[in-house]
């Protein structure tokens, strides 16, 4: 769990973990520097719960991706299976139990990551819609370009772990959610995205990452685009999984490379190479929006 001045629905998140149909369960929270009084919530718990079971950490104070990051590392090797957790959903009872069903029946060694679609909320707890459902298929092909699900709903076993905990000190991430995307599928590993939403994310003023579900969200997102935010991702993301190169399959160092000639290719060759390096997104607008961000170099 990632924390920074969440007071206002800290209690209501670690109640929905409390009531976790899975009990086998240890909870690291990792506060990157809370002025109210978030730390309080957090002793109340532990006192509560026992230390044992919520341990609290200083954060790197380096944003919320390097926060969950550094948690990783931190605890990598102590569990068979791991959580992203905001501060301020609510989990649905059987969360962790459904992510828990899809990965044990997959081999321990392979990189596996559960997530799923989330149901939206307001400030008060009332369900106010759903995030995007995607209908194609999980690939590092998609991740290059989209991030499918919020870390909140997010699961994964010691082997996603260890890859994640090899991100250097020193490599921007833009989010955790969509590096671990990445990270799985580059790697050959398997993603199951759930239809059934896991959570309740709530939607409010200090939201630090929205849906992205409205008509709102996708006018903020073309802004992004037009104005090169897309490019910068990329650039991001890009120079972190060069540090990966030799933990990608063949296939996907393939895509890799044709997805980069792409984006360094003069004007005329872009859409040809775009189409060999097969990387898409999961709907026809995020498609068409990918063509036009390579048409007016912005990819």
């Amino acid at each position: 769990m990632s924390t920074y001045n969440g007071a206002a629905y800290l209690r209501e998140q670690l109640e929905s973990l409390i009531a976790q149909t899975c009990q086998d369960w240890v909870i690291h929270a990792s506060d990157d520097g809370s002025s109210d009084d978030t730390l309080g919530i957090l002793r109340e718990y532990q006192r509560r719960l026992g230390p044992a079971r919520l341990l609290i950490h200083a954060g790197p104070r380096q944003g919320f991706a390097a926060n969950f990051l550094s948690s990783i590392r931190r605890t990598q090797g102590q569990a068979d299976y791991f959580a992203f957790c905001d501060q301020d959903d609510l989990w649905q009872p059987d969360k962790l139990a459904r992510g828990l069903a899809w990965a044990a029946s997959h081999p321990a060694d392979l990189p596996l990551l559960y997530c799923s679609r989330t149901r939206l909320i307001d400030a008060d707890g009332l369900g106010i819609g759903f995030s995007p459902l995607f209908r194609r298929a999980p690939s590092f092909a998609n991740a290059l370009v989209q991030s499918i699900a919020g870390g909140n709903t997010m699961l994964f076993n010691a082997a996603t772990a260890r890859l994640l905990s090899l991100t250097p000190d020193h490599v921007p991430i833009i989010s955790h959610d969509w590096w671990t995307y990445i990270i799985v599928t580059g790697c050959g590993g398997r993603v199951n995205y759930d239809a059934h939403p896991a959570i309740d994310y709530r939607q409010h003023g200090n939201n630090l990452i929205g849906s992205n579900s409205s008509v709102r969200d996708r006018l903020v997102r073309l802004h992004r685009m037009l104005k090169g935010t897309f490019r910068h991702w990329n650039d991001v993301n890009l120079e972190a999984v060069s540090h990966f190169r030799q933990h990608l399959t063949y296939e996907n160092q393939q895509i890799l490379e044709l997805f980069g000639s792409a984006r360094r290719a003069p004007l005329y060759r872009k859409l040809s190479l775009i189409s060999q390096s097969g990387v898409y997104r999961q709907t026809l607008p995020g498609n068409l929006g990918l063509v036009a961000a390579s048409l007016m170099q912005r990819l």
